[in-house]
Parts: C-alpha cells; sequence; structure tokens
C-alpha cells in the first residue's frame, strides 16, 4: 500500500514536468529535422511528455529494452546505461539516459547523421533529465 501511495506521488511530481520537457523535445525536433517521433519516458515506461504518435507502446518497449541495455551493461562490467541504438531498414530508435529517473527515446529517418544525432540527444537528455530529478526532489504541494 505505502508503495502504491509513493509510486503515485511520484508519477504526480513527474507530471509536473511535462510542459518543460515537451518544449525540450519540440526544440531538439527543430535542431535535428530527421526526427520522426520523440519521448520522454520514466524508467518504469510512463510516458512524461511526447512529440509522437505511438508513444504509450513505445514508452513500453522502451522501459523493456532498458532493462535488458542495463543487465547486458553490468554483466559486461561496460558501468551505467547511457545509450542505445537500433538500426532498422525504416530508420534508428534511439534510447538515451536521462537523469537518473527518465529516458530519451528518438525515432528517426534512415538518413539521419547519427554523430548529430548523439550530440543533441544527450544534450536534450542531460536538460530532461534536470527537469526530472528536480521535479522529483521538489515537495509534493509546491
Amino acid at each position: 500500500m505505502r508503495r502504491a501511495m509513493r509510486l503515485r506521488a511520484e508519477r504526480r511530481q513527474l507530471m509536473t514536468a511535462e510542459a518543460d520537457v515537451l518544449a525540450e523535445l519540440k526544440r531538439l525536433r527543430t535542431r535535428v529535422p530527421q526526427l520522426t517521433g520523440a519521448l520522454a519516458a520514466s524508467t518504469d515506461g510512463l510516458v512524461l511528455a511526447a512529440d509522437t504518435a505511438e508513444a504509450e507502446g513505445v514508452a513500453a518497449l522502451t522501459a523493456a529494452a532498458l532493462g535488458v541495455a542495463l543487465r547486458l551493461t553490468e554483466a559486461t562490467g561496460q558501468g551505467g546505461f547511457r545509450e542505445l541504438l537500433v538500426r532498422g531498414d525504416q530508420g534508428y530508435v534511439a534510447s538515451y539516459a536521462a537523469g537518473s529517473s527518465a529516458v530519451l527515446t528518438l525515432l528517426a529517418e534512415p538518413r539521419i547523421n547519427v554523430g548529430r544525432l548523439h550530440l543533441e540527444a544527450r544534450r536534450s537528455g542531460a536538460r530532461i533529465g534536470e527537469l526530472v530529478d528536480d521535479a522529483l526532489e521538489r515537495p509534493e504541494n509546491t
């Protein structure tokens, strides 16, 4: 019961950062026009903000992929999770750590400059991480 109440309180706190996180996603999509979608989610798959149509499903799959990536980096001694890049026939899916409680996931066209994607996404991931972590540190009734 206490855990459920704590989780609800954390979700409410995370949602207070939604407008700022969404603004960062839109700025990122402006800087990188080859992006076809962007979302920020909690590490357990809750959508915090999205600029894509399929946000709920992508957030859930991101949480699952994050779990595997965490286990893989730990098992191989590579340290904590930072990013994951998947290349498909129709483009890329990239996920980046965003602070201690969130992840940034981007969908991109196949013609994207992957170096530029990493550069811009890492910057946005850091900014989103700050916003989310700050929201979690604020007392709930402010």
